[in-house]
């Protein structure tokens, strides 16, 4: 068991987001937030600037015409999009360069980028607004990055966690519970505080294997947990976690279905995660 002294440390010793994303977290908070100072602000950093254009012009958004800048990025998806899109940048480029038995960096970024574009669509099919719904991407983006933390600070206990739910076939949460006496949801939430994210995603992320406010309305988190199970039913990429379960009760009556039923509702699948891809190269 982890002392929680120890766990407060590792999370604070994860980097923060850059001074240029949480300036546009904290602009983009007031919704009387002027365009021009978003465009200001990403602008001077040429870095983002430069992946940001690079992504709207990638398969994944289809726009017909050429992106050339970040105004006019803003113009044609919105504010709300190029915010995730920064956020999104800078958590990739947080991945551990380094894997470790049990978790390849690589396999774990498609499983992360698969269950934000399901998240995506899925929170379309519950009636979500398309402004809105670049937030699930971002929460399905990061539901999992919790696993981050405990890689990067302890990798060897990480590794006999990982091994542990392998051998034994069984949830990697009650894994990491027995070792950490927490879970990677747990961290996962604990980090996206610290980036100063809204209380929904650190919610979705913090509840995508354990739904503790089930009396609650919580349509991010719903997304989350079945776009989690639908990629790792379909076997996009690897989060480390060998259990497949099918949707908690909630999460099945919001989307009237089971599991395997959802997943055959969703058109295209295949072509729709094999744009996403895009977003492993930024």
């Amino acid at each position: 068991m982890v002392p929680q002294e120890k766990i407060d440390d590792m999370v604070d010793a994860m980097p923060a987001f850059s001074n240029s994303v949480m300036r546009v977290l904290d602009l983009t908070a007031d919704i009387n937030c002027s365009p021009r100072d978003i465009v200001a602000v990403i602008d001077h950093d040429p870095v983002m600037t430069m992946k940001i254009l690079k992504l709207v012009n990638s398969a994944y958004f289809g726009l017909r015409q050429e992106v050339v800048s970040i105004k006019q990025g803003v113009v044609m998806l919105g504010i709300n999009t190029v915010k995730n899109l920064a956020i999104t940048i800078a958590a990739v480029g947080m991945l551990p360069r380094n894997s470790i038995e049990g978790f390849d960096s690589q396999e774990f970024l498609l499983h992360s980028l698969g269950t934000a574009t399901l998240s995506r669509i899925l929170s379309h099919r519950i009636g979500i607004p398309a402004k809105e719904s670049t937030d699930y991407f971002v929460a399905g983006l990061l539901h999992d990055f919790g696993k981050v933390v405990m890689v990067q600070s302890m990798p060897e206990e990480m590794e006999q966690a990982l091994n542990k739910a392998a051998n034994e076939d069984i949830d990697l949460c009650v894994a990491e519970q027995e070792i950490f006496g927490s879970t990677h949801a747990d961290f996962g939430a604990m980090l996206a505080s610290k980036w100063q994210l809204p209380a929904a995603l650190i919610n979705s992320i913090g509840e995508h294997h354990e739904l503790r406010t089930e009396d609650q309305d919580c349509p991010m988190r719903d997304c989350v947990v079945a776009a989690n199970i639908l990629t790792k039913k379909i076997a996009f990429g690897n989060s480390g976690n060998p259990q497949v379960t099918d949707l908690p009760a909630q999460v099945a009556s919001r989307f009237g279905c089971n599991a395997d039923d959802l997943l055959a509702q969703i058109e295209n699948i295949d072509e729709q995660l094999e744009k996403t891809r895009s977003f492993a190269s930024v």
